[in-house]
This record gives C-alpha cells, structure tokens and sequence, in this order.
C-alpha cells in the first residue's frame, strides 16, 4: 500500500474508533482525523514490530485494518486524557 492508502485508511479507522468511543474531543473532527492517520500509522508499525504480522499490500486486508482502527483508539484514548479538559 501507499502513503494516500494508509491516509484513507487512517481517515476511515478514525471514523470507526471515533464512532467506538463517542464523546466530545477536545480538538474536535479535524485533529480526530488526524489522529486516526496517526494511529493507522501507529498500529501498522506495532503490528509489524511486535506482532510479528506484516504490513500487507492489500487495503482490505483484516489484519491491517484492525491494527489500524487499534491504533487510533489508543491514540484517541491518549489524547483525551491529556488533553480532555481543555474544551468546554
């Protein structure tokens, strides 16, 4: 895959972990975006790492996807406890 696959496949797992973990972000629906492309990244490079399972060639790869969608949510979990309180 390359670099715009993994940013439409961050923007959509960013989606998906938004919609897993509703609430109000303290940066709103841009910087959740973002950090579904930044988790997509994340996961992927986990995945690879630890895991031992590669990074596929294909998009609609199970295991990519959910390393992806993963990766956000932990991210997205991260950045509302650092930053939650920061918007009313």
């Amino acid at each position: 895959m390359g670099i715009v696959s993994w940013i439409v496949l961050g923007l959509l797992a960013g989606g998906i972990a938004k919609f897993l973990l509703p609430g109000r972000d303290p940066g709103g629906l841009i910087v959740t975006t973002l950090i579904g492309v930044a988790g997509s990244f994340t996961g992927g490079w986990l995945s690879a790492k630890f895991l031992d399972k590669p990074i596929q060639t294909e998009f609609f790869d199970l295991a990519t996807w959910g390393s992806a969608i993963a990766g956000s949510l932990v991210l997205l979990i991260a950045y509302r406890l650092l930053f939650g309180n920061s918007r009313s």
